[in-house]
């Protein structure tokens, strides 16, 4: 009796595989990362564009690290990815998310600055065959002393999603000089320095057939940024290039996304714009800061989420900053 022609092509080609993977010797064995129980979703922006939102907090054995936002573009060519989240097993889920939305190889990542919630989990699209692309200015800072301290802390908090044993910190494949601007399967895609702002290395992606905007830690959803010891001058000059865009959604590094992003863009310069005049004021006026501190009025932020986590410290460093301006240190 005559086999169908299926069953008989569906063995030729088993057949086909087996040798394919006999010739080519033993498979590399795929790292096994642990679980992770928080849920990582992927939420759709446009027609494209795809983001991961977080949770809220600082890194703790209750949100296992997941405390940033990532996003993926799918193209006809292939998915561009921005951020990889705080850990290998938080990536291996944003992975498995991806592969629920399409089956195409991943290409690219673009890392938005090298803070550990943003890159910890490059090493699996890495380990995928992607490019990751990041701005020359980070170079290096993988491996300063605040990054191993980081790392020291990251292990004693996230463990056992974060290890020595599974954590590999992997180099770009392109160190970016600049703004670049790429197309991939027809879609358009801008990428912009905007740092020395939150960190020197800050780079935003706009994906231009979607009006989406994914910016990193430049932007937070109606909160209070944190500022730490950034240069606000060069920040709200990257705000600017930003509003420029004219998104119409936004994915801010922490915190949902905006589709009012003109106005989150907005708060943010206000916000900055005010903690220079205050205490460019009090320095002027020879003023300390603690008297500063307290004679400022902050009602007007003092409502939003992070307020009582950051502001205090964003008034101090901008003090500093507004000393080493007046004084030229």
């Amino acid at each position: 009796m005559r086999k169908p022609i299926a069953v008989i092509l569906s063995l030729l080609l088993a057949g086909v595989a087996w040798l394919a993977q006999a010739n080519a010797g033993p498979a590399l064995p795929s790292p096994i990362y642990p679980p992770v129980s928080v849920q990582v979703e992927a939420v759709r922006l446009g027609a494209h564009s795809y983001y991961v939102p977080g949770l809220s907090g600082a890194a703790s054995p209750q949100n296992e690290g997941f405390m940033s936002n990532a996003g993926f573009v799918v193209t006809p060519a292939g998915v561009v990815v921005f951020d990889t989240l705080g850990t290998p097993s938080l990536a291996q889920a944003m992975v498995e998310r991806i592969r629920q939305v399409t089956a195409l190889p991943i290409r690219r990542v673009i890392v938005s600055h090298y803070h550990a919630d943003h890159y910890y989990g490059a090493q699996v699209f890495k380990d995928l065959g992607a490019e990751i692309w990041a701005h020359r200015h980070g170079q290096g800072a993988m491996h300063t002393e605040a990054a191993r301290e980081r790392f020291a802390q990251r292990q004693e908090v996230l463990k056992p999603w974060v290890t020595q044993a599974l954590q590999r910190f992997v180099e770009p494949d392109l160190w970016l000089e600049g703004d670049t601007d790429f197309e991939l399967g027809g879609v358009h895609f801008r990428l912009r320095h905007v740092g020395p702002a939150h960190s020197a290395e800050d780079l935003a992606m706009h994906v231009v057939q979607d009006g989406v905007l994914y910016a990193g830690d430049l932007v937070f959803k109606g909160r209070v940024p944190f500022v730490g010891d950034a240069d606000s001058r060069l920040w709200l000059a990257a705000l600017d290039k930003l509003i420029a865009l004219r998104p119409v959604v936004l994915v801010p590094g922490h915190g949902g996304a905006s589709e009012d992003p003109i106005g989150d863009l907005i708060l943010t310069r206000d916000y900055l714009n005010y903690l220079r005049q205050e205490m460019g004021k009090a320095v002027a006026d020879l003023t300390p800061f603690e008297d500063a501190y307290a004679a400022t009025d902050w009602s007007r932020y003092q409502d939003l989420p992070a307020f009582a986590e950051a502001n205090r410290v964003n008034a101090y460093n901008t003090y500093l900053l507004m000393e080493k301006e007046a004084f030229g240190r």
